[in-house]
């Protein structure tokens, strides 16, 4: 007797846990998906790349270009065709037709192929601080090329020809429409979202070679993880959100985006007057105090070492060094 009374009231708690999940994915309704977090992923079984999105950190993923293939699984090509695809995407995720658990997919980087990378030094006061310097009365702009984009659980790979590979967790910025010669006023209506982004550097590559130019030091391959997610930018402050990094479970960076010394905004426009910013456009707009060649003696990544890079509200990236 116990024992059917036991199996049964296992049956009802299944049944109330499936019911509850299935209520928490009905009431996710048009309106609350504004606030998506959107991802790339692959099947774990194989097959193409979808864009999807999820509903929290942790959750499964809706997926969106599954459900209607006039969208594309490219979230670069999905923010190029405008706010109508948008509007579509919103209503795929309120309707949740086609829904697949989170342990089921391997997550890629969540922007692919943009038009470039664009990357700010010294933009934080406590990485001014930590060299001593002080801050910088213009924004310094350099770049890393978009092929070196990887996912945030993907390896990161040291070439031979360095040993002074460093980190540098980083909030992006992920321009949603083109953008030339706009205000600092204006500059919010041109952001789609954010992600968590490191800006991989070899740091004797940037410094002492090259002539002193940025490029090479920063854009040897799989020197940019980004993602796990874009979160759309009504869904955090960028002007007050922890940034964290660790290597080997040690924290190393622990700052926040207050202490951005050129904001978001103010990035955005700058930039306009420079280059015609694109849908898909990636910007790293600094790091906090913590990287590895500025610590008493100096620290490099080394093969089998773990990096976790994570950015309050957006989520968390893991990679491991080879």
């Amino acid at each position: 007797m116990n024992s059917a009374v036991s199996n049964k009231s296992r049956t009802l708690l299944i049944n109330v846990i499936k019911h509850l999940k299935n209520q928490s994915i009905k009431n996710f309704s048009v309106g609350s998906a504004s606030n998506m977090r959107f991802v790339q992923y692959r099947l774990k079984k194989g097959g193409q790349q979808h864009l999807g999105a999820q509903l929290t950190s942790s959750g499964d993923i809706i997926d969106i270009s599954a459900v209607d293939h006039s969208i594309p699984n490219s979230l670069v090509e999905f923010l190029g065709q405008g706010c109508g695809i948008y509007e579509k995407a919103k209503r795929i995720v309120g309707e949740s037709k086609s829904v697949t658990p989170l342990e089921n997919v391997d997550l890629l980087s969540p922007i692919t192929k943009p038009d470039k990378v664009a990357c700010v030094g010294l933009n934080y006061s406590g990485h001014c601080e930590e060299q001593n310097i002080p801050h910088p009365k213009e924004p310094m702009i350099f770049s890393k090329f978009s092929s070196v984009i990887v996912g945030p659980n993907d390896n990161v790979q040291i070439p031979p020809i360095t040993d002074c590979v460093d980190w540098e967790v980083e909030l992006a910025v992920v321009i949603g429409k083109k953008a030339k010669a706009i205000r600092q006023d204006q500059a919010n209506d041109y952001i789609f979202g954010y992600t968590v982004a490191q800006d991989i550097s070899a740091r004797d590559w940037q410094k002492k070679r090259n002539n002193g130019q940025f490029l090479l030091g920063k854009s040897m391959d799989t020197f940019c993880p980004l993602g796990p997610v874009v979160v759309t930018k009504n869904k955090v402050n960028p002007n007050n959100l922890s940034i964290k990094s660790w290597v080997n479970g040690v924290l190393k960076q622990n700052g926040n985006t207050s202490e951005l010394i050129f904001k978001i905004d103010f990035l955005v426009s700058y930039l306009s007057q420079i280059v015609t910013l694109y849908p898909g456009d990636v910007i790293l707009t600094g790091t906090p105090a913590g990287v590895g060649t500025h610590r008493n003696p100096p620290e490099y990544l080394k093969k089998g070492d773990v990096l976790e890079s994570e950015i309050e509200g957006i989520g968390k990236m893991r990679n491991v060094i080879v």
